[in-house]
């Protein structure tokens, strides 16, 4: 297993293992690229430009166009739990580049390692290939987020559960935009792709504990959600990926 790299991006810090220099240095590119079109705290940025009206959407590069298109599909696959949209009105696609740019930094890890083991960790949101070291999966700490020195489960990784996803307030406060009185404080999604993850751990969090059964009814993932009062949830999965987690709420 070749040896960690890690560097900061999209106020975040990107953790590579079983990367080349020359990979790495490409995924660097990869989460450069996205940052560079995407972020809304660098005025020269493409979705900046939108912002303030010095650009049309309709005018943007259609990759622009084809991740806010994402964005919005996802709004309705979530019932409007998930949004590309700020309370202003503000087009901000946060919520889906991050994991599109863990996605590409696969594609490069996969192109480069002739289909060997690696890891991507971007700020807690996890894709994997292949395994650890041996016949070890990768794991996943999931942290308490009223004790974040707590870790309460393990998510171990194997295909074709590749993907795992945190959106919480523990660590930034509120900043997921919700639809309703706040029910979850951190919600952890497994699933096949890093994206699917990263949007529906987003929703349970933004939304309630409807729409947690309907995100989790039929969208082929595992979700382990920590609620306001205490209560941890748990779809019937779960349980096979997550361990030492006591007496889970069926979601």
């Amino acid at each position: 297993m070749r040896g960690v790299t890690t560097f900061e991006t999209m106020g975040t810090v990107v953790s590579l293992r079983g990367a080349t220099p020359e990979a790495a240095s490409e995924v660097r590119a990869v989460f450069a690229g996205y940052d560079h079109r995407y972020s809304l705290y660098d005025p020269s940025s493409v979705l900046s430009r939108v912002a303030d009206g010095s650009v049309r959407l309709a005018d943007t590069p259609s990759e622009v166009r084809d991740v806010y298109a994402l964005a919005l599909d996802w709004r309705e696959r979530t019932g409007g739990a998930f949004t590309p949209h700020r309370p202003d009105g503000v087009i901000d696609l946060s919520g889906v580049v991050k994991a599109l740019a863990i996605r590409d930094a696969g594609a490069v890890l996969d192109a480069a390692s002739g289909g060997g083991d690696w890891m991507v960790n971007a700020g807690g949101d996890v894709l994997v290939r292949g395994h650890h070291r041996g016949d070890d999966p990768w794991s996943v700490g999931v942290v308490d987020p009223a004790h974040r020195d707590t870790v309460v489960g393990v998510v171990r990784l194997a295909a074709p559960r590749r993907a795992v996803a945190t959106s919480g307030t523990a660590e930034r406060g509120e900043h997921i935009w919700r639809r309703a009185t706040p029910t979850f404080v951190q919600a952890t999604v497994i699933a096949d792709d890093i994206v699917t993850a990263d949007v529906l751990a987003t929703a349970v969090v933004a939304g309630d504990e409807d729409d947690l059964r309907r995100l989790t009814s039929d969208a082929g993932v595992d979700v382990l959600a920590f609620a306001a009062d205490g209560t941890v949830w748990a779809t019937p999965g779960a349980s096979t990926f997550v361990r030492s987690v006591a007496n889970p709420s069926p979601a």
